[in-house]
């Protein structure tokens, strides 16, 4: 009932009153279409381009139970329809599912042609794919169908931190659920950089990134997800991994990202979640950055114990003061200049939950002082270049199409790694 192809694995049928695979005509649609960062964080009504199913399978291991093939997922969402469709961005679609025995599950097609062989792909999902941790969003298998390539998600009902701290018309999120979100995440990233083996590198940190469920528990989605795009672009100027906003001063310079790069793209994070602002105002993107706005508070919050002008005031003064303490310290040393200054996630989540005093997550380093060095530890890396360097990426991202300003809307996870500013997005994983 599928489209043809060569599937050496038996395919289930199609759920009664279902589209199932042969929803598709036959030959197989053209490829999907060029989709751009900021697609994947636009508030849409429907998809700009209108999305196209996966080619006709050619290949599909069936020697893994992660393994599915086309007609299975092309019948868990219902042929990839439009009324499923949760997502799209510079990765590809993301549709949600349900397998046969009830399990909910989103689909993301990676955007085709990354050149990566089907084993490469098939050996960096078994590594992904053995990864958990209930604050890190679960890998449950895979499909290669010809040049096509689609990772199976579970589930996350409840949207992203990105929705739920700027989405419209929605109940402003309350201090202990900022807390729980922030501990929450940090342990999962903690786990990616500390515990696993191979170690993750995230590479995307940001609020579009932190799924939750009902109960607002937070889980860190789209890890290893850089490595399995297989993107071979390699210059700075051309294309920025990360996202605007949230990418670390080193990189301007080295186009490297590391574990570090990942706890100054969390220290980001935590800004939001205590001032509920943007990462970059995208109504004048030339003026501060979020983090080079509040640098200076921070300090003085620090030193005199006072947090009014950097905490949100939706908030109306509702937090605990000693809790706030320790976001504000932890996002301080998470977004100094120098990568190697920077905390380990282990060190930010014993501090977030009041294990260790706030001495020890400075190491000695004042709050506010910082030198700004490259990723080699040299300080030849001054203000005046970091300064040149950012202001550079924002006129990139003011005269690209990724650049985009708009109101939030429902949302799962953001997909993009290309230079974007966080805008609106529905749920990407």
């Amino acid at each position: 009932m599928g489209p043809q192809g060569t599937d050496h694995v038996v395919r289930l049928n199609p759920p009664p009153g279902g589209t199932g695979g042969g929803a598709w005509p036959s030959p197989p649609p053209p490829p999907l279409p060029p989709l751009n960062s900021g697609e994947m964080s636009s508030n849409f009504s429907g998809p700009r381009h209108p999305p196209l199913p996966p080619p006709s399978p050619t290949l599909s291991l069936g020697f893994n139970k992660s393994t599915f093939t086309y007609d299975e997922l092309a019948a868990a969402t219902g042929g990839f329809s439009q009324a499923n469709l949760l997502g799209q961005g510079g990765f590809g679609y993301v549709h949600k599912g349900v397998l046969p025995n009830g399990k909910e599950i989103a689909v993301k097609s990676l955007k085709s042609g990354s050149g990566q062989g089907e084993r490469e792909f098939q050996a960096e999902v078994e590594i992904i794919s053995r990864v958990h941790h209930r604050h890190l969003v679960s890998l449950v298998g895979y499909c290669i169908a010809g040049g096509q390539r689609m990772l199976v998600y579970e589930f996350v009902p409840n949207n992203t931190l990105e929705h739920h701290l700027y989405g419209k018309d929605l109940p402003i999120m309350d201090w202990p659920t900022r807390l729980r979100i922030a501990t929450g995440s940090a342990k999962g990233l903690a786990y990616l950089h500390e515990d696993c083996h191979p170690r993750i590198i995230h590479r995307d940190i940001k609020a579009a990134n932190i799924l939750l469920d009902y109960n607002f528990e937070a889980m860190v989605a789209d890890f290893g997800l850089a490595k399995l795009s297989s993107d071979n672009y390699t210059h700075v100027s051309t294309r920025v991994m990360g996202t605007f906003g949230y990418l670390a001063p080193e990189y301007a310079s080295s186009g490297k990202l590391t574990e570090k790069s990942d706890v100054f793209s969390f220290g980001v994070m935590l800004l939001e979640l205590i001032t509920g602002r943007r990462p970059v105002d995208a109504t004048n993107a030339m003026d501060d950055s979020l983090v080079d706005w509040a640098r200076p508070l921070l300090h003085r919050a620090l030193e005199e114990g006072v947090y009014d002008e950097l905490v949100d005031l939706r908030l109306e003064n509702n937090y605990h003061p000693h809790e706030m303490a320790r976001m504000v310290a932890s996002a301080a040393a998470s977004i100094r200049h120098s990568a190697r200054k920077r905390p380990k996630m282990s060190q930010i989540v014993r501090a977030l939950e009041g294990d260790v005093s706030l001495d020890d997550l400075n190491e000695g380093v004042r709050p506010g002082q910082s030198s700004i060095y490259t990723s080699s530890g040299s300080s030849d890396y001054d203000a005046n270049a970091y300064n040149a360097d950012m202001k550079k990426f924002r006129k990139m991202a003011l005269n690209s199409q990724e650049f985009v300003s708009s109101e939030f809307g429902t949302s799962t996870s953001g997909d993009s790694r290309e230079m974007a500013t966080p805008g609106k997005q529905k749920q990407n994983l």
